[in-house]
C-alpha cells in the first residue's frame, strides 16, 4: 500500500508538536524549581548567531500548521512577527498548529499533490510542488527547530533526554 502525503507528514508533525509542548512544560517546571525567570529560557540561544528558544518553538508551529495553511494558499511566507515571550503564548502557537493538522484530511492533502507551491521570503522565492514543499522543506525545518529547542534546554541544564524529544511514538497496538 502506498503511503499517502497525509501519512508521510501529519503524524510526524503532530508528534513534534507534542514533543515541543512537553519541552515547554519541562521548561516551565524547571523555572519554578530553580526560581528562575522564564525569560532566561525563552530568550536563550545556542549561539549568538542563532535565534532563541521562543523562535524555535514558533518555527515548529509555522512549519507544521503554517505549512498546511500555506498549501491552501499556494504560498508560504515565514511569519515575521516576534514569537510569544511567555510559555502560555508559545503553547497557544502550538495549539493552533495542532488544530490545523487535526483538521486537514487525507483527501484534502492527496488532492494537493502536484499543485504548485511557492516559498517566498521578501524577494527570495523557491518553487515547489505541494508534496515536495511539505517533505523536503517544511518537514526538515520542523525537526530542526524542535531539535534546536531541545538542545537549548539541555544546554541550560534541564534534565531531559531522548525520550523527551521522541515524544509520543506511534507504537503497534
Amino acid at each position: 500500500m502506498p503511503l499517502s502525503l497525509h501519512a508521510a507528514f501529519v503524524p510526524g508533525a503532530l508528534q513534534m508538536l507534542g514533543t515541543t509542548h512537553g519541552l515547554i512544560d519541562k521548561a516551565e517546571a524547571w523555572c519554578g524549581e530553580q526560581g528562575s525567570d522564564a525569560s532566561a529560557l525563552i530568550g536563550a540561544c545556542l549561539h549568538d548567531q542563532m535565534l532563541p528558544f521562543a523562535y524555535q518553538v514558533k518555527s515548529v508551529a509555522d512549519h507544521t500548521g503554517g505549512a498546511i495553511e500555506g498549501l491552501r494558499a499556494g504560498v508560504f511566507s515565514p511569519a515575521m512577527e516576534a514569537p510569544p515571550q511567555d510559555f502560555a503564548g508559545l503553547r497557544a502557537k502550538l495549539n493552533a498548529a495542532i488544530a490545523t493538522l487535526e483538521a486537514v484530511t487525507e483527501d484534502e492533502l492527496e488532492g494537493m499533490i502536484g499543485a504548485p507551491m511557492l516559498f517566498q521570503m521578501r524577494d527570495f522565492k523557491m518553487p515547489f510542488t505541494a508534496e515536495n514543499f511539505l517533505l523536503s522543506f517544511s518537514q526538515p525545518n520542523f525537526y530542526f527547530h524542535a531539535a534546536t529547542a531541545y538542545d537549548i534546554l539541555r544546554m541550560k541544564g534541564l534534565s531531559i533526554g531522548k525520550r523527551d524529544f521522541l515524544g509520543r511514538m506511534r507504537l503497534a497496538s
